[in-house]
């Protein structure tokens, strides 16, 4: 598998930890969107695009986030019932990722060169983000 395209959209810096989403093409193939750059306290890392848990109400066909405590569609009140992993709480859940961690240091040199990058195209006059940028 080669990473043949990594296109940046940097975030402001402000108090969040967030730094730039990003978007990877395989093979000039396949993309995976919504990758996030994370500045951590190691440093900046890369985050695989996820989408919070959601759990069943009891009461009616609702889903609700994992930790909400009353159900969105009917107003029942719900049980706390967050899955744990490793000892945290487990609220999001990985829509793509790599299998190992050979795989995942390949993606994150990648993002992490596109990122530094990206950092000092937009300190030039007439920077244009070009993450938005699809053919199709």
């Amino acid at each position: 598998m080669e990473i043949t395209e990594v296109k940046i959209k940097l975030v402001e810096e402000g108090e969040d930890r967030l730094r730039a989403f990003c978007s990877i093409t395989l093979d000039g193939e396949f993309v995976v969107r919504d990758l996030k750059i994370i500045q951590g306290g190691r440093g900046n890392f890369v985050a695989m695009p996820s989408r919070k848990i959601l759990e069943r109400c009891p009461r009616c066909p609702g889903k609700n986030e994992a930790r909400a405590k009353f159900c969105s569609n009917c107003g029942n009140p719900l049980p706390v019932t967050v899955p744990v992993t490793e000892g945290r709480p487990r609220l999001f859940a990985d829509i793509a990722h790599p299998i190992n961690a050979k795989c995942r240091d390949r993606i994150e040199a990648s993002v992490l060169a596109a990122f530094t990058e990206e950092l000092v195209r937009s300190r030039q006059p007439g920077y244009v983000c070009r993450y938005d940028e699809y053919d199709g």
